[in-house]
């Protein structure tokens, strides 16, 4: 069964422009001239939503806000946000909202379709079951106290509460707390949590270590800023 997307733009010729392309690729593809359209469809179908940000009522914003919450079917089915907006704080909005990439307008096909193989590359690597594996295959938890990483069933959780991390907070978390005790530069973090092909920006980094420290509660404090160095879990603090 061919992979589906769907490209959500208020340009049309825009939206068949992909269209054209992404079926050349081998993909199934449909499209909504809006994002309201887009939420009267199945939205469980699609393995990739393109999104333009700038349209008439709703917004992309609001789009990606109305199907990533907590339990939603389509909660960690991944986003392109592609948008004229280029500026830093319209990619980092639009990267904490939870969109796996952005591309800005003007773009060019061959750099859509590259991020589009990558990002569903991301999505079925992370959505895949494991295979049944024998015992010394499994990886250990790490554990700080009573703050523990289940890397096999990837679940983290603070005494018996699970917490609810996204990807990239469970991936930032999990590199932290594996090389305790040495500060890392942001461009460290970026090339052991982020994949290759992500644009990622300072403030992207600063923001999910902000949100990561209240989601694990006391142990918030353990992960520590060096100012102009960068970020480090510290066993004592």
């Amino acid at each position: 069964m061919r992979t589906k997307i769907l490209v959500i733009d208020d340009e049309e010729a825009l939206c068949e422009i992909l269209k054209y392309n992404l079926e050349k690729e081998g993909y199934e593809v449909d499209t909504a001239y809006s994002a309201e359209e887009a939420l009267e469809m199945n939205l469980t179908s699609y393995s990739l939503f393109i999104v333009d940000i700038m349209m008439e009522r709703l917004s992309g914003f609001d789009f990606a806000k109305r199907i990533r919450w907590d339990g939603s079917p389509t909660e960690y089915t991944p986003i392109i946000f592609c948008s004229a907006l280029n500026g830093e704080d319209d990619m980092v909005m639009g990267l904490n909202i939870g969109a796996d990439d952005y591309v800005t307008k003007p773009f060019v096909i061959p750099e859509v379709l590259a991020r589009v193989r990558a990002v569903l590359r991301r999505s079925n690597n992370f959505n895949r079951p494991a295979a049944p594996a024998p015992d010394e295959d499994y990886a250990p938890d790490i554990a700080f106290h009573d703050l523990r990483i289940d890397q096999n069933e990837k679940l983290c959780f603070l005494g018996d509460q699970e917490l609810s991390l996204t990807k990239t907070e469970f991936d930032l978390l999990q590199f932290l707390l594996s090389h305790r005790n040495r500060i890392y530069s942001r461009e460290e973090i970026i090339r052991q949590v982020w994949a290759k092909d992500m644009v990622v920006t300072n403030r992207a980094i600063d923001t999910n270590i902000a949100r990561l420290r209240k989601k694990i509660g006391q142990y918030g404090n353990n992960i520590v800023t060096r100012l102009g160095f960068g970020y480090g879990f510290k066993e004592t603090v």
